[in-house]
């Protein structure tokens, strides 16, 4: 790290400069980045089977030859904002039956817990606007197991553990390559590339190195038949050059170093190979494969034109050593091009602004181990940003050239969305498992992202809430599996969080984002109270809202009971939702009174609320069990009779959420709310075991909570209990206790159960790659520590509890926010023994100095001992951790 003086303002370093150019739309330095996805197989998108079979639509066997519809994939790869252009690495051992162009994992239903990823790759660096990146993708000598992968997983059933790479063997010895990607951009247009095989093994080994180019797909379906051309061109300065003409970016240039030969071909799928067509192209997709590996000097064009392109270097390594390639992707046809010396210092310039704008976001006094993973949490955000494209009226009718679809599409998968229309850059969950956007996931995106780049973080929630987005009904889309799915209503928490860290760090708030979201959240919000109140009682059924198999049943499916689910968790965000918005109408009522009504309108609300679940339709019956003193579902059976199903489980804890305090500074000045709200107060009795009041620094501060606070040490006394839900790293999704005790309801002669899972998932619900049943998950943490942090500024020092539960240590709200951010925080900072929890046990990625620093940012973390769980890269809401780091240090 640079040795900075922490005194100079973080605006003008150079990075926060380019920042506020691209905002203001002088100069667009985020037009290139690292928009393509790792995987564009196996998609909805590129699935046009009869019934919505989207692995085996378009398996990995398929991509190499076969052109994609709607987005490309690559390996450490990068493209223009429109996904025009694109960029990425192919390799080849000498050994892999194809060459290795894209990062290869299991389906749905090959692997023995859902999708899997099995590459190793790592994103180890990126500034906002992707001025410079750095990846690593780590290759081994010996063949890819491609197909022991599956057979081992497959055989190995929901019971056993994945079968990974590094299980194979294949990393024995160092017998692999370490291969780094660096970017770093000259100016908005103007790239440099440099790529760096390093040979960790014993014995010398051969790599050859394809750094290739091509152009997305856009003339093969009869809506553009404009192709563009790439072509071989005049050397500059010893360096091979590949010349491309695209109508929309005009004339670029590949400039190669070292002048290695150029291979050319198109971006068209291999018809023969696939479906054994004898007319079909010669020069395809697929084209490189058969040259480099196949050995067929035939398969590329001897013209030296197509669509894609790629320069081959032949690299032979000695043990150790290290071999450099250097490449300038550049604006315009001139004879400019960049000197070695030049080259070396724009990259040594770039890395040090970069440290630069990293050191000033993290606090004096973490180690060089937070910083780190604080950074690299960063870069896996700024890398999952991903080019999305989805047309579903098109999708579901057919493209002129193509095929009509199968017509069971027009009553099946999204067909009720035709209005979406996206093309646009957005925050992805990751770039393998999730390569498509997540509703609420996003949401969690943004909070770390506005600390880096706010302008970034309030597009995306705007983009969510654009009428070619939302739903004309009102409802944000879910994800691209299922859109009308329900994903819990967190965008109004988003973006109020948003608009207040960007206010801290600024020192104003963009009042004119936060009206706009407003606006369209007032749709939203109207969507769900019309739609997910099934009885008109203000208690809500949001179906499985994104806990996937919580619950006792499948509750985005009509339950083999009959009736319906009262439920703990989607009446708790609705009241969240309602605090939120209120907090928003609050705020933009400080400058335009006509948001005091709408803000009334939010506290009623969430009266209601409070008083549903207590008496959910005046018939007594509570979402609180008086026995327990827990928050249960409800399930209401079709001859009236009501269970709580008393699953002790995270759809208890979030009523904590919903939480807020009002201070007299600001209610005082807004006296058509206060005289509303102080009505309601003194004429709602029931109510007021959910407001308090007292006196604070001479005014007036008001409490609103669906907890009391006498139920709130109920709540917390199972929470922070470690035979119950405090892990040693975080707060666990479902109780410990069903471990010993499972929760089991006999219905219509079955048995319906629930056990402690506290890593893979033993049920096929969701497909089994996604378990709420025990482990760690940071978006929830991080919503209870940012409620626990509300309950203690109202009800300060003088309120504590035990912490941990038996252990006779009392503890303020406060602390044990902190304590709880400490624990998550810690799943990726070596312990005692200098171990990373996230890990596991594999003793290599702990002690080998080659891999104990690139960490993974997984989906969430085993309830017992930290080690990482589900998608292996999925930086998005994990990366939440830079945040904690941010604002609690470790």
């Amino acid at each position: 790290m640079a040795n900075l003086n922490r005194t100079v303002p973080p605006s003008i370093l150079p990075e926060c400069q380019r920042l506020q150019e691209d905002a203001r739309r002088e100069t667009h330095w985020k037009r290139w980045g690292p928009y393509l996805s790792e995987r564009a197989w196996g998609t909805v998108r590129e699935d046009y089977s009869p019934h919505g079979n989207a692995w085996e639509s378009f398996p990995h066997d398929h991509a190499r030859s076969r052109a994609y519809r709607w987005n490309e994939d690559g390996l450490a790869g990068i493209s223009d904002r429109h996904q025009f252009i694109c960029f990425a690495l192919a390799l080849w051992n000498g050994r892999d039956p194809f060459l290795k162009e894209r990062i290869f994992g299991l389906t749905g239903n090959q692997g023995n817990h859902g999708e899997d990823v099995k590459d190793y790759y790592f994103y180890l660096d990126s500034t906002p606007t992707h001025s410079y990146m750095k990846y690593l993708y780590k290759y081994p000598h010996a063949e890819f197991p491609y197909a022991r992968l599956v057979e081992e997983n497959l055989r190995r059933g929901r019971t056993g553990l994945e079968y990974e790479l590094i299980d194979t063997g294949l990393f024995d010895e160092d017998r692999y390559c370490d291969v780094f990607v660096e970017y770093a951009k000259a100016s908005p247009e103007d790239l440099l590339i440099r790529i760096q095989a390093v040979n960790r093994g014993p014995e010398p080994t051969e790599l050859t190195v394809l750094p290739t180019l091509w152009f997305r797909n856009t003339w093969s379906w009869g809506l553009d038949v404009r192709r563009p051309r790439m072509k071989a061109g005049t050397a500059v300065q010893g360096m091979s050059a590949i010349e491309l003409m695209h109508d929309y970016y005009g004339r670029r240039r590949l400039l190669c170093a070292g002048g290695p030969p150029l291979l050319f071909t198109e971006n068209e799928t291999n018809t023969w190979r696939l479906y054994g067509d004898p007319d079909g192209a010669r020069h395809v997709k697929d084209s490189f494969h058969d040259y480099v590996v196949q050995g067929d000097t035939t398969a590329v064009n001897p013209d030296r034109i197509g669509s894609k392109a790629a320069a081959r270097y032949v690299l032979s390594l000695a043990p150790g050593e290290t071999k450099t390639i250097c490449l300038q992707f550049l604006n315009g046809d001139g004879d400019r091009a960049f000197s070695q010396e030049e080259f070396a210092a724009i990259f040594t310039q770039r890395l040090a602004e970069a440290d630069e704008f990293y050191e000033s976001l993290a606090p004096p006094d973490v180690s060089k181990d937070a910083r780190l993973v604080q950074r690299q949490a960063f870069a896996g955000l700024l890398w999952s940003k991903q080019f999305y494209n989805y047309e579903v009226s098109r999708w579901l009718k057919g493209d002129p050239a193509g095929p009509e679809p199968p017509r069971e599409r027009l009553r099946g998968r999204n067909a009720d969305w035709t209005h979406l229309y996206n093309a646009d850059v957005i925050s992805m969950p990751d770039k393998w498992e999730y390569p498509w956007y997540a509703a609420w996931d996003l949401a969690f995106h943004c909070i770390p992202l506005a600390i880096v780049d706010p302008t970034f973080a309030k597009e995306q929630l705007i983009l969510m809430l654009r009428e070619w987005y939302m739903h004309p009904n009102g409802q944000i889309p879910a994800y691209e599996w299922a859109l009308g799915d329900v994903n819990p209503p967190v965008h109004a928490w988003a973006a109020w969080r948003v608009y207040k860290i960007e206010k801290k760090r600024k020192g104003g708030g963009d009042r004119v984002f936060l009206e706009r979201v407003f606006h369209k959240l007032l749709l939203n919000f109207t969507w769900w109270v019309n739609r997910k109140d099934a009885e008109g009682k203000n208690i809500f059924q949001g179906g499985f809202l994104g806990l996937d198999n919580i619950g006792v049943f499948d509750r985005s499916s009509p339950l083999p009971t009959g009736g319906h689910i009262e439920q703990s968790d989607a009446t708790s965000w609705m009241g969240m939702y309602c605090l939120n918005m209120l907090s928003i109408a609050l705020e933009l009522a400080r400058e335009n009174r006509a948001y005091e009504d709408v803000a009334s309108k939010f506290f009623e609300h969430f009266v209601y609320i409070c008083r549903a679940m207590n008496n959910i339709g005046g018939e007594k019956i509570e979402l609180w069990d008086r026995e327990d003193g827990f928050f249960y579902d409800v399930l209401h059976l079709p001859d009236g009779k009501n269970l709580h199903l008393k699953v002790r489980s995270m759809v208890g804890l979030i009523p904590l959420f919903a939480v807020e305090t009002l201070d007299s500074d600001l209610i005082d000045s807004l006296p058509r709310f206060k005289h509303r709200m102080q009505w309601f107060i003194e004429n709602r009795p029931d109510f007021s075991a959910h407001v308090e009041t007292h006196s604070h620094d001479g005014g007036v501060r008001r409490f609103l909570s669906l907890v009391n606070r006498h139920r709130l040490k109920s709540v917390l006394r199972y929470m922070l209990d470690e035979e119950e839900f405090l892990s040693p790293y975080g707060i666990r999704a479902l109780s410990r206790y069903h471990k010993d005790h499972p929760y089991v309801l006999s219905a219509m002669g079955n048995d319906y159960r629930v056990d402690y899972e506290p890593a893979e998932s033993g049920t096929d619900l969701f497909g089994g790659n996604s378990n709420w049943r025990g482990p760690v998950w940071f978006p929830v943490n991080f919503l209870l520590i940012e409620s626990l942090q509300k309950f203690h500024y109202f009800l300060g020092d003088a309120y504590q509890v035990e912490y941990p539960t038996w252990s006779g240590r009392m503890a303020t709200l406060n602390e044990v926010a902190s304590e709880l951010s400490r624990r998550l925080t810690h799943l990726f900072l070596p312990d005692k023994k200098g171990r990373r929890p996230v890990f596991g046990s594999v003793e290599r990625f702990s002690r080998d100095p080659h891999w104990r620093d690139a960490v993974p940012f997984y989906e969430y973390f085993h309830g017992d001992n930290g080690a990482g769980i589900g998608a292996s890269h999925q930086t998005g809401w994990t990366g939440l951790v830079a945040k904690l780091i941010q604002q609690s240090g470790e």
